[in-house]
């Protein structure tokens, strides 16, 4: 490839089809490709690197605390989570609809988990993202309304398709939660998706936040037209290594007797 091609494709930021086009050139002169199929392969080169990309920067810009994934979550270890309606969250429809969801449960069984997992699945079908905990909130508007920066932080919470709420339960939270808390939930109503996890019930939530009123407007919002799913069973945190060690060594030995038999 010649430098001025090389300075062409740079201007015009073309860096998938450049890093692709040695590769296709020798393709296309190994299979006598027309012209037509050899510009469409190396679009599709360029498209895909701006997708991998994309949906890498909207990954970053989501904040994730965790690399988490539903392929990598242990359904055996609760039964009783329902598999199918977390998948069916996964899809992304609660949020063309514009509905809500709440994982609610006790800690270590999943949730976290599960809403990151979640969020990363509707990244990949395009949708914008925030991952956030109550705490992150919290202390993301006392700083802000110290320093005259309210609005600016709380269009953060407004913009993106799906914002996620996690740990709500783990403890009380300070004075005036329950406003600020009730002004995301208000604005991004029946306009943008909500997807909170609680480690307490619903009931509590006025104890929690210190505001019983806004607690009950906050509940009302998000119950209107919203996905409850309860989570019961065992913290997966709470195993034990030695559980984790004998999981580990069982799963090792069955590898090897699968490659052993495959080689029979």
């Amino acid at each position: 490839m010649n430098a001025r091609l090389t300075e062409i494709l740079k201007r015009l930021r073309l860096s998938g089809l450049a890093e692709s086009l040695p590769v296709r050139l020798h393709e296309a002169a190994s299979n006598r490709l027309e012209h037509g199929e050899f510009l469409e392969l190396l679009l599709q080169d360029e498209v895909r690197v701006r997708e991998h990309r994309a949906m890498a920067r909207a990954t970053k810009a989501a904040g994730f605390r965790d690399q988490k994934t539903l392929e990598d979550f242990d359904w055996d270890f609760n039964r009783g989570i329902k598999k199918a309606q977390i998948f069916e969250l996964a899809t992304g429809r609660f949020v063309r609809e514009q509905r809500n969801a709440l994982l609610v449960g006790p800690p270590g069984v999943g949730k976290s988990h599960l809403s990151q997992a979640i969020g990363r699945c509707l990244i990949r079908s395009g949708w914008s993202v925030l991952y956030r905990s109550i705490f992150d909130v919290v202390r993301d508007l006392l700083h802000d309304e110290a320093y005259e920066g309210h609005d600016r932080i709380l269009s953060r919470y407004l913009k993106p398709d799906l914002l996620i709420l996690d740990d709500m339960g783990m403890k009380q939270l300070p004075k005036r939660s329950g406003e600020w808390l009730l002004e995301i939930i208000l604005r991004r109503h029946e306009v943008r998706s909500t997807l909170m996890t609680s480690n307490r019930p619903l009931e509590d939530w006025g104890k929690l936040i210190g505001d019983a009123p806004s607690a009950t407007a906050i509940l009302d919002r998000l119950l209107e037209n919203s996905e409850v799913i309860q989570m019961t069973g065992k913290s997966y945190r709470l195993r034990g290594p030695q559980v984790r060690d004998r999981e580990l060594g069982s799963a090792n030995r069955k590898t090897q007797a699968d490659a052993r038999g495959g080689t029979n």
